[in-house]
């Protein structure tokens, strides 16, 4: 269980720098006030949770973490289905 919650919280805060270095270069190549940059960060991060929750990782979550590794996978219970 420690291991799935490193990754999940390796996976967050690379995500979250990510999407502030894309928001203040996006910021700095349009040449517009530096303050846009959070805005531009939050669309990032929307169209991320938007594209993680259809087309990667666990559906119905905005990890990108592949199921098997995402925290929010409820542990497999031994005996049913097997």
């Amino acid at each position: 269980m420690q291991n799935r919650l490193l990754l999940d919280l390796v996976e967050r805060a690379g995500w979250t720098g990510a999407q502030a270095a894309l928001g203040l270069a996006v910021v700095e190549l349009a040449d517009v006030p530096v303050w846009w940059a959070a805005p531009v960060a939050l669309a990032l991060a929307s169209a991320k949770s938007w594209v993680a929750g259809r087309l990667v990782g666990r559906p119905g979550t905005a990890s990108t973490l592949p199921a098997a590794k995402d925290p929010a996978t409820p542990p497999a219970s031994p005996g049913l289905g097997a």
